[in-house]
């Protein structure tokens, strides 16, 4: 495991240290809970806005000009 130096602020360290003490942790452990959580939903993210794009360019449909705002609001 890498070991990674961050300059924090005094304040924050200190609530970190407390929010820690709390919930019976190290700051470390949330640090790395934190930074997993982050880097899975990027990464969640990112597998959406993919499939998003593969499915917007097999789409067929298009507008060959732009909608008025009431057609946007009419049910048909």
């Amino acid at each position: 495991m890498a070991n990674l130096t961050l300059a924090i602020d005094d304040a924050l360290l200190q609530r970190a240290r407390e929010a820690a003490l709390r919930e019976n942790t190290t700051v470390n452990a949330l640090v790395r809970e934190f930074l997993g959580r982050y880097v899975h939903a990027r990464s969640r993210r990112l597998e959406a806005l993919h499939r998003f794009e593969a499915v917007a360019a097999g789409s067929h449909s298009a507008s060959s000009a732009p909608w008025t705002r009431d057609e946007l609001h009419t049910c048909s």
